[in-house]
């Protein structure tokens, strides 16, 4: 009988030694209650308990988890219904909080997260929670993180996966883009348009500046060549001129020689002197603005009696 007795004593003895024994895995934390109420936190790795007066009330991971918020019904600041999803990060930091300050945590995180949700759709209008989701995002972390704390909870990150409006609000949406997309288009057209007709008409003014200045070149060309050919036609009549009296002179010399020396040379030059007073008169009544010239054949014996004695004169 003693034997049973010691044998059922070894078994509770063994079986309490068993029970006092707690292994923690990396990433988790357990709590433990004495007797009903909160005595200790165990930590990851070997743990003792006291048996049958200890007992582990609690236990979970203080990882990072997620939380997938199912599409929820939302009403925007304009009366537009909108269905919003969202995916929320957190975490255990407090174990005793998360599990003593709240009856069901995953629950009342779920009610919180919708509740803001709603809460930040409600400030905004449909447009806007289309082009700043990210400050969305931002606010609901910074309004969920501040009503988790008391929970021992951290909340890492808010992300809004999808934002569908109702069937109706798309459709109008739709035409509202397709409306936008044609206006878009007829801007874009006639700015098209403008420009083509401007560079147009700066085209043709260049090239009407263009040709004015090729046609200010032209005359400026024309009239210095008019000029120099002007020019080269008085020198040329100059030299003309200068030949034809240095001509004369030498002319008038040689007959002033040869009356000299031979008293017959007299008719000669007589003779010569009305010759070149018929062509002077032939060459002026072939000129545009003729004049009639009348002469005393009987004179041209004395002229040149005159001219004769005028060189006898300067001889002397």
């Amino acid at each position: 009988m003693e034997g049973f007795f010691a044998l059922i004593a070894l078994a509770l003895g063994g079986s309490g030694l068993a029970s006092s024994v707690r292994i923690i895995n990396q990433g988790n934390e357990a709590l433990v209650e004495r007797l009903g109420s909160y005595n200790k936190k165990l930590n990851p790795g070997l743990n003792f308990v006291a048996p049958f007066i200890d007992r582990v009330a609690f236990q979970d991971t203080i990882r990072e988890k997620v939380l997938d918020i199912p599409p929820q019904p939302s009403i925007t600041r304009d009366n537009v219904a909108i269905t919003v999803d969202a995916v929320i990060y957190w975490r255990v930091v407090d174990m005793e909080k998360a599990y003593y300050k709240v009856q069901d945590l995953h629950a009342a995180m779920v009610n919180l997260v919708l509740t803001q949700i709603r809460a930040e759709m409600g400030q905004l209008e449909l447009d806007e929670t289309f082009t700043a989701r990210s400050q969305i995002n931002e606010n609901l972390l910074h309004e969920l993180d501040v009503a988790t704390d008391p929970w021992g909870v951290k909340v890492t990150r808010v992300e809004l996966r999808d934002i569908i409006p109702s069937k109706a609000v798309q459709e109008a949406m739709e035409m509202q883009m397709s409306a936008e997309r044609r206006k878009r288009a007829l801007i874009l057209t006639s700015e098209g348009d403008r420009e083509a007709a401007v560079n147009s008409a700066k085209g043709k003014a260049d090239a009407q500046l263009l040709a004015v200045e090729a046609n200010q070149k032209a005359v400026i060309l024309q009239a210095e060549a008019d000029q120099k050919a002007a020019i080269l036609k008085a020198q040329a009549d100059r030299q003309t001129q200068v030949l034809r009296a240095q001509a004369t002179a030498e002319a008038i010399h040689i007959m002033t020689q040869a009356l000299k020396s031979d008293p017959r040379a007299a008719d000669a030059g007589q003779m010569l002197l009305a010759l070149g007073y018929m062509d002077m008169g032939t060459t002026i009544g072939k000129s545009d603005s003729s004049k009639v010239m009348f002469m005393d054949p009987k004179s041209v014996p004395a002229a040149l009696k005159g001219m004769m004695s005028m060189v006898d004169e300067k001889q002397a």
